[in-house]
């Protein structure tokens, strides 16, 4: 059946449509007439995604594509595309590909000439990082990190010297353990977020340094239940020289006839020290004072 009022293509479509992470209001009107509409709806979980039909009135029929089948199950939903019959690719929550199967279906799709659209939707990577405060112009996404201490400690020691923000994903069993690792290879004052349960009812997001997340989420149980994202600032540039003495006195003859901008570039100049760097150490050092007797 087509799902739009054009000509239907020579081939069948393969949908990759995006599903709710956790409110159901986040569900798009196009990803719901996709879903009404198409032949057949490929599910990460057949029993998780009826619900999710069931609350929107669709009566697709459904078919189990997951990590443990998806390989041969590909190859059957390619032929059925081919024949003209059109198919909607679902995650359990999110957008599919994303830490979830269809990678092989996709694959196999574009490589027997089918098209091949996207509905966009939700996505946890996608939310974490947009309330996040940390840069968003480059990220790397790790998905989740291995199960094992050793492999995962050797993981996050290639990735500790990684400029770009990077986000992961995590189970509730193995946050706390998770967490420690990160702090321990990143060090306790690197900045992060931990979001926990996007856009469900108990949604928490919590910010700061990597030490007091871990203590936060050690001393609070409530912290440990549910799906995690971890976004975590990238590393410092290797070339971003630390603040000297010398220059910290320069800046605090300066700051006596200029504002803390100008004085901040004209230090950067005579020494070659980072800008943002000697002006956030000018600014936390006013703050730091305490204030001159009247």
């Amino acid at each position: 059946m087509p799902v739009s009022s054009e000509s239907a293509p020579a081939a069948g479509t393969l949908f990759v449509v995006a599903t709710p992470i956790g409110n159901l209001g986040d569900m798009t009107p196009r990803g719901v007439d996709v879903l009404r509409q198409v032949d057949l709806i490929a599910a990460e979980d057949t029993r998780h995604s009826r619900r999710l039909a069931e609350h929107f009135g669709i009566t697709t029929p459904m078919l189990a594509l997951h990590e443990h089948n998806e390989r041969s199950v590909a190859a059957r939903l390619v032929d059925r595309l081919r024949l003209g019959e059109s198919i909607a690719l679902i995650s359990d929550a999110g957008t599919p590909l994303i830490s979830d199967p269809g990678y092989q279906l996709v694959r196999a799709a574009r490589g027997a000439g089918v098209p091949v659209v996207p509905v966009p939707g939700a996505s946890a990577l996608v939310a974490a990082l947009s309330v996040a405060g940390l840069p968003t112009d480059r990220f790397v996404f790790e998905g989740f990190l291995p199960p094992r201490q050793a492999a995962r400690r050797k993981r996050l020691a290639a990735l500790k010297d990684e400029p770009r923000t990077l986000v992961f994903y995590e189970a509730s069993h193995r946050i706390v353990d998770s967490l420690r690792d990160v702090m321990e290879v990143f060090g306790p004052g690197r900045r992060a977020l931990l979001a926990r349960e996007l856009t469900k009812a108990f949604e928490t997001t919590l910010s700061g340094g990597l030490g007091a997340l871990y203590e936060r989420v050690v001393a609070d149980p409530d912290q440990q239940r549910g799906e995690f994202v971890l976004v975590v600032q990238g590393a410092p540039a290797p070339d971003a020289a630390a603040v000297t003495p010398e220059a910290e006195r320069l800046m605090s003859l300066l700051l006596e006839e200029l504002p803390v901008g100008k004085a901040a570039r004209l230090v950067a100049r005579i020494t070659g020290l980072n800008k943002r760097e000697l002006y956030e150490t000018a600014i936390k050092k006013n703050q730091d004072e305490p204030p001159a007797d009247r």
